[in-house]
């Protein structure tokens, strides 16, 4: 069979990181000491869909390295309600693949407008995003032909947690991700068909993450929905002991992302309690693999797990999706380029 687009693309991951190492290294450099020097009290993301997800990636790492707040701001705000923003000294990233959604663009103008210093985070770097940013960070992704994203996203998330690294000038999180493009190629040969039966069946299923690996969760359930046809919800490993847990019944699919940090041992109980329920409870984790447990590449540094644990899940939603009978390059009813207002 001939491969899709999505399972290509998932393949050119490595390598369009490491090309973005190559070529904005300085530009990564140089960013740090600008932002340390801006010291912005609080930060605000632009962006929708699956870069929404790597800008909440983003709100995770920054947070535990720096303490800085991280908001989202709904980009309608802006481009339909037009409310005035108060962010004199702030800092604004927008994450966008195509950098032309013109209610993403239109937030990131009133961001500025209101004084706080932008940076975009584009795949395209003419794009009008680009254009209206004061520091551009260029993903090198090339063309992403599938409908769903998955190098570009796997770039975002990468370089957000790379501008991180340097603002923090953590030695440890840049080392790390050094190594990435060779983790990277470990975690999209990594097996994760163990799974593929039981969600090709699933008529829904959870996705569960903590901390980092929270917004994985939701990137993964969204590939599920938008690709395989498979209603998924991600749930931190808190809140889905709340009413979520209700809905498990006996073989009900749960996918968990169990990175080794600080909430290693929380989200073990969240997992045991899920099995306790009835769920079938597959668990992306460090360590011998066995029964339901999903294999991944680590890279030495805790925050990068969730980026290579959702590199192995991709494999796995392509799968599920080709298994489900659907094209996961051409979902029906969704386009490459969404522009909203």
């Amino acid at each position: 069979m001939t491969d899709t687009a999505m399972a290509t693309e998932i393949r050119q991951t490595p390598d369009v990181v490491g090309r973005f190492f190559e070529r904005e290294t300085a530009t990564l450099a140089a960013l740090g000491p600008r932002l340390r020097q801006l010291a912005p009290r609080v930060v605000v993301t632009c962006a929708r869909g699956s870069s929404d997800n790597a800008a909440a990636y983003f709100k995770y790492v920054l947070e535990i390295l720096t303490g800085i707040p991280v908001a989202s701001i709904g980009p309608s705000v802006a481009s339909i309600y037009r409310a005035p923003l108060r962010l004199d000294g702030a800092l604004v990233i927008s994450v966008s693949q195509s950098g032309k959604s013109p209610d993403i663009v239109a937030l990131q103008a009133a961001a500025r407008q209101a004084g706080a210093f932008a940076v975009a985070v584009v795949n395209v770097a003419d794009s009008p995003l680009a254009a209206g940013a004061d520091a551009v960070l260029p993903l090198h992704a090339g063309v992403e032909t599938s409908v769903a994203a998955t190098k570009t996203f796997l770039a975002s998330a990468t370089v957000l947690a790379a501008l991180v690294a340097e603002w923090a000038d953590d030695a440890g999180l840049r080392a790390a991700l050094r190594k990435l493009p060779e983790a990277l190629r470990a975690a999209v040969a990594a097996d994760w068909s163990e799974a593929l039966p039981v969600l090709q069946a699933a008529q829904s299923a959870y996705v569960v993450g903590r901390g980092p690996s929270m917004p994985m969760a939701s990137e993964a359930a969204l590939k599920l929905k938008e690709t395989a046809v498979l209603h998924a919800e991600a749930f931190s490993g808190a809140e889905v002991m709340h009413g979520p847990l209700q809905l498990l019944n006996q073989g009900f699919p749960v996918l968990a992302f169990r990175p080794a940090d600080a909430a290693h041992a929380a989200m073990g109980e969240a997992i045991d309690r899920l099995r306790a329920a009835g769920g079938r409870v597959f668990t992306a984790q460090a360590g011998p693999a066995g029964p339901g447990v999903l294999p991944f590449a680590s890279c030495g540094h805790p925050l990068l797990d969730p980026v290579l644990m959702l590199a192995s899940f991709y494999g796995l939603a392509e799968a599920v999706a080709r298994a489900r009978g659907h094209d996961p390059d051409s979902p029906s009813l969704l386009r490459k380029v969404t522009e909203t207002i």
